[in-house]
């Protein structure tokens, strides 16, 4: 299906974020617009401080925007909200957290977390229907009905990752924020948690917006992928796309610093450092621009006659 017939479900339209005020005022997030298509994983992907969980809390409502807009279903979810609409996004929009320690509640048993957000809109019929939802989705997770006696405490970290996704599935949203959902697991439970994510967006419709740092982990399960660095998009393609043709130096710094299963290869292998003072903003200033096939590259205009140029000469 072309771009231009799908859905946008999710629009980030000039988003700025700052935190604090005056002199200590921080831009954490400078002019970031992109969309989100029903149905899409799209990643952000960048450098711890590139202000990709800082574009995901403020989805959630959680980091108040200082410019610019978010909309949802065509809807304004930014900003001040009706009592009405802000239950609404919140049912609609679920966050799955970096830390499966640190988010779930230590004195609560996995059945009182898991039941929090049914009890809260009361997404149940009675009490026999709510214990049937929460261990329907505790098992569709991996975990057994026993284990809902237990707390957060008692299990390993994949199993409180688990936890936390079985938390926000109940509710049946429709668009979930994945915050580095597996950067805190061991190797071996990263691809059951990816694997239980692909599942429940093919059975469920959900759309995904997965926030993480490792690009080869983002190639499994993106449709498309958002480069970001220091608060500025430095490029969107879809996955690919990017792959084939990474075209902004910090996608390339980002593609190098990739690990190669074979250690002979990688004890060759040359990173490529991204350093700001490759680029001459002082005439020309820079800016996102669709370079064709959906791919956009952050530059000066005269950059941009070069990544079009990289990108289309051996394409026919």
């Amino acid at each position: 299906m072309a771009q231009n017939e799908k859905k946008v479900l999710l629009s980030i339209q000039n988003l700025d974020v700052v935190f604090g005020h005056g002199k200590k005022a921080f831009k954490a997030v400078d002019n970031v617009s992109f969309d989100i298509y029903k149905g899409e994983t799209l990643s952000l992907v960048g450098e711890s401080g590139s202000g990709k969980t800082t574009i995901g809390r403020a989805i959630v409502r959680i980091n108040p925007c200082s410019a610019g807009a978010i909309y949802y279903d065509g809807k304004k979810i930014s900003g001040k909200l009706s009592r009405k609409d802000d239950r609404e996004v919140i049912r609609k929009i679920q966050m799955i957290f970096q830390d499966p320690a640190a988010s779930l509640n230590e004195r609560a048993t996995i059945e009182y977390i898991i039941s929090e957000g049914l009890y809260n809109f009361h997404l149940y019929k009675d009490e026999k229907d709510r214990i049937a939802k929460i261990e329907k989705i505790t098992r569709d997770v991996g975990l057994l009905p026993e284990h809902l006696t237990r707390y957060p405490h008692e299990f390993s970290g994949g199993q409180r990752q688990r936890v936390g996704l079985a938390r926000s599935i109940v509710m049946e949203p429709e668009f979930i924020v994945a915050d580095e959902p597996i950067s805190a697991l061991d190797v071996s439970i990263r691809a059951q948690v990816l694997n239980l994510l692909k599942k429940f967006q093919v059975e469920r419709g959900l759309t995904y917006l997965f926030i993480a740092h490792d690009l080869s982990i983002v190639r499994f399960i993106s449709d498309r992928i958002v480069v970001i660095y220091k608060g500025r998009i430095m490029e969107i393609a879809e996955t690919e796309e990017l792959f084939a043709y990474p075209l902004h130096p910090y996608t390339k710094s980002l593609i190098s610093a990739i690990p190669v299963p074979d250690p002979a290869i990688e004890k060759e292998k040359k990173l490529f450092i991204y350093n700001t003072d490759m680029h001459d903003y002082s005439v020309e200033q820079p800016h996102l621009v669709d370079i064709g096939n959906g791919h956009m590259v952050f530059g000066s205009d005269s950059e941009i006659e070069k990544y079009k140029k990289i990108r289309f000469s051996g394409d026919n």
